[in-house]
């Protein structure tokens, strides 16, 4: 039998809020924050990084890092999200 994917739990969905709001606060598009993150070795395309935006993907630790570099934060800082 199949594993069934798991789903984005709370902390996922606040993550993902907390990426689009530092990515529209520093005025980056989705596809200049995937190229960051692809020249920062984390191959990422604009698909990869709108489902994580709209929660249809999970965000691994390495995705996280990765983004929070691009963004000039502490991965702590998009996981500490609260709003």
């Amino acid at each position: 039998m199949p594993e069934s994917p798991l789903g984005i739990g709370p902390a996922g969905v606040l993550t993902a809020r907390a990426i689009t709001r530092a990515r529209t606060a520093r005025g980056f598009a989705q596809r200049q924050l995937a190229e960051r993150v692809t020249a920062l070795g984390r191959p990422m395309t604009i698909t990869m990084l709108s489902r994580i935006e709209r929660r249809q993907r999970r965000c691994d630790v390495d995705d996280l890092v990765a983004i929070a570099v691009a963004l000039g934060l502490s991965p702590l800082a998009l996981l500490a999200e609260t709003s």
